[in-house]
């Protein structure tokens, strides 16, 4: 076993994902097929600075797989099987929207494995080529989504080819499978390797030395050798040799693998250089640039010199799965999760504190990693800044976020702030469709330290805690101005108000009202959200928008808005959810309306779109059922409904008692306790229509 620490473990997968992140977003602009590699060298020559800004980037299948994927091992135990990985995939992605290219069955691998799925066909056999023949099987998606198989098993490259092989296998085979075990392979090597050709040496030994994949990765190493300094070189020796033309489909791994080794190598080990040569190659850039990236960020650990592609990152990707709140993932969360999975795989201890973080209701920032900001922004005048700093920390951290403030003159300031929830309109680009519910909800109490260090001025700067509302951009302060300590770390804390409107900011106000000049600092510490939380959705304060409601996630079905309430429509059945993944102890409360069909439902402790519990109307009867991957009735009595007529939906799951009620009268009870956790919703369980009003989630401290 080798000797990293839980330390090292935890800062090589962070600076893996970052890598990731960063090609991803660097080689996302040019991927559609219109850019050749021709295309790309005449519009942008030499690549040196991202080729495009953006608002946030949103959500893309590169990063949607590493997020959602590993969640097996979370869901069914560290010996999760292909069969368990292809439940995952079922259960986080809606579908034919997010997660996935939804390019077609037979076109799309992961279209056509989903389908398989769906259809009941377990994996592998729904990746095979057996089943979907070998054009399918082997396009690249077999090794773009599985760099956490390889962060969850740091120094043990063999495990996680054989880890990544068995989750590829849900949509891969054959040099799919090839590709999955070469890259998880290297990033799991990449945490303790001294160089690349180390990291591509144990990454060949774990596939086939007879394999197209081994040959074309054995063709890029023996050119690099002869031709060092000449990646353009190594880049048309693959288009004579391995190009698309000899392979078939949309996006065939051969060729992208290819050039994967060709920009890890040519790269010398360097993050940036890296992705650059990646998007510079052309094929599927951001497939690409984000494998070759995770491998060589986890190889290199974070540098000073990745900040021109880091910054605008600011520890925040999107993701498209069913569960809004797993959707915005602050990574530094998201790679202490993994450390966690890394450690458990290994069998050493875990620190208790990660493991409450593991299903925290609310979040946890410590500023621990190196640069981390987890996300904050500023607003207002631009002499308000933020940057990660290890000067001042509290006990048990290593790090702060460092607020810096530059002549503010009487009457200037700003917002310092973490978003907690996002709209459509905080994007300029529609890749894969995002949806999002809040992260954080009314009643939670938010804490956090600050440290005032005022270099000029005359020390009346003044701050105070602030929220503000997604839909109206209202600001709340809650609680008053308060001049900060400057000699020690002075504590915050807050109850989030309560509000018909979704919170998109949370954070601090600053204004300086003295007579000089202010220039100096502010460190934020140890900022956390916790606690049980309340949730009021008025559908009269909502959006259509991603495709269904405003604080919704969706699964099939037309959500619409009309005359002030939620209109539900579909021909199978149909689900939109809200609330935190880790709402356990939880009462829904909606005001329902039957228009059409035998089925109108509430939702509780939703881990995804085939495990649930779920209660309401049945026909003429009124039922509590528990959904996983198929139905199972855990209580049934006779009600005869009206169409048209409003009643008075509350569905309580509390420990494992279940019961429901209709305009207030208890109707049905049962006990499970299958679930322990999970979003709320609304559902339609067959053919159907209904309106619905005002939902309430009332959490249970």
């Amino acid at each position: 076993m080798s000797k990293l620490t839980k330390e090292m473990i935890y800062e090589k997968i962070y600076a893996g994902f970052i890598g990731k992140a960063i090609g991803v977003r660097l080689g996302a602009p040019v991927e559609p097929t219109i850019w050749s590699y021709e295309r790309i060298q005449k519009t942008y020559g030499e690549v040196t600075r991202y080729l495009r800004d953006f608002k946030n980037f949103a959500a893309d299948d590169d990063t949607n797989g590493p997020v959602y994927f590993i969640r097996a091992l979370r869901d069914y135990g560290l010996k999760a099987s292909a069969a368990d990985v292809g439940r995952t995939w079922v259960n986080y992605a809606a579908e034919e929207h997010g997660m996935y290219w939804w390019g077609g069955f037979g076109v799309s691998t992961e279209h056509t494995a989903y389908r398989n799925l769906r259809a009941g066909i377990p994996a592998p056999l729904s990746g095979s080529i057996a089943q979907n023949g070998a054009a399918v099987a082997e396009q690249i998606g077999g090794q773009i989504f599985i760099d956490s198989w390889g962060w969850v098993h740091p120094g043990e490259p063999q495990k996680a080819a054989d880890a990544s092989a068995r989750a590829a296998s849900v949509a891969h085979d054959g040099e799919g499978l090839n590709g999955a075990r070469f890259c998880a392979a290297a990033i799991a090597k990449a945490f303790e390797a001294t160089s690349i050709a180390e990291i591509l040496t144990a990454a060949m030994a774990t596939i086939d030395a007879k394999s197209t994949y081994a040959r074309v990765a054995e063709a890029v190493i023996d050119f690099h050798k002869a031709n060092p300094g000449n990646w353009r070189a190594c880049r048309d020796m693959l288009t004579a040799e391995w190009g698309y033309d000899r392979y078939p489909g949309v996006c065939h791994i051969i060729p992208n693998a290819g050039v994967t080794v060709m920009a890890i190598l040519y790269g010398g080990g360097d993050l940036p250089r890296t992705a650059e040569i990646a998007t510079m190659a052309g094929w599927d850039t951001d497939c690409n640039a984000g494998n070759a990236g995770a491998i060589v960020g986890t190889f290199q650990g974070v540098q000073p010199d990745w900040d021109r592609y880091r910054t605008p990152i600011n520890d925040f990707v999107v993701a498209s799965g069913v569960v809004g709140s797993i959707n915005i993932v602050d990574i530094p969360s998201f790679a202490r999760e993994l450390t966690v999975l890394a450690l458990q795989l290994r069998g050493d201890e875990v620190p208790a504190l990660w493991l409450e973080d593991f299903t925290r209701r609310g979040i946890r920032f410590d500023f621990d990693l190196p640069g981390s900001t987890h996300g904050f922004r500023t607003a207002g005048f631009n002499q308000v800044s933020v940057k990660a700093s290890t000067e001042k920390h509290v006990e048990g951290s290593r790090g702060s976020l460092e607020i810096q403030l530059d002549r503010l003159e009487r009457g200037h300031g700003g917002r310092i702030f973490w978003k907690p929830f996002y709209r459509r309109e905080d994007f300029d680009d529609e890749r894969y469709r995002p949806m999002f519910t809040p992260l954080v909800d009314a009643g939670q109490k938010v804490s956090f330290k600050l440290w005032l260090d005022p270099w000029n001025g005359d020390g009346n700067l003044r701050v105070v805690p602030y929220v503000r509302r997604a839909m109206s951009g209202t600001i709340e302060e809650v609680g008053g101005w308060h001049v900060p300590d400057h000699q020690g770390w002075q504590d915050y804390a807050f109850t989030i108000p309560e509000g018909r409107e979704a919170i998109d900011e949370i954070g601090i106000q600053v204004e300086y009202f003295g007579r000089l000049k202010f220039l100096g600092r502010l460190f934020l510490a140890d900022f956390k959200v916790e606690g049980a939380g309340h949730t009021v959705i008025d559908p009269c304060t909502e959006v259509q928008e991603w495709g269904a409601i405003s604080r919704f996630t969706w699964n099939r079905g037309h959500w619409s808005l009309q005359n002030g309430r939620i209109h539900a429509h579909t021909a199978s059945d149909a689900d939109i959810w809200t609330g935190h993944y880790y709402a356990r102890a939880v009462t829904v409360l909606a005001d329902i309306q039957p228009l059409a069909g035998e089925s109108q439902l509430v939702t509780a402790r939703v881990r995804g779109t085939s495990q649930f519990y779920a209660a309401g109307f049945d026909g003429d009867d009124v039922v509590i059922l528990k959904e996983d991957f198929g139905t199972t009735v855990l209580a049934r009595a006779p009600f005869k409904r009206e169409f048209g007529r409003n009643y008075a939906f509350g569905f309580s799951v509390l420990g494992d008692a279940l019961s429901f009620s209709v305009d207030g009268k208890t109707l049905i009870e049962a006990n499970d306790d299958q679930y322990i956790h999970g979003m709320a919703g609304l559902r339609l369980g067959a053919l159907g229509r209904m309106s619905v009003g005002t939902v309430e989630i009332v959490e249970a401290a």
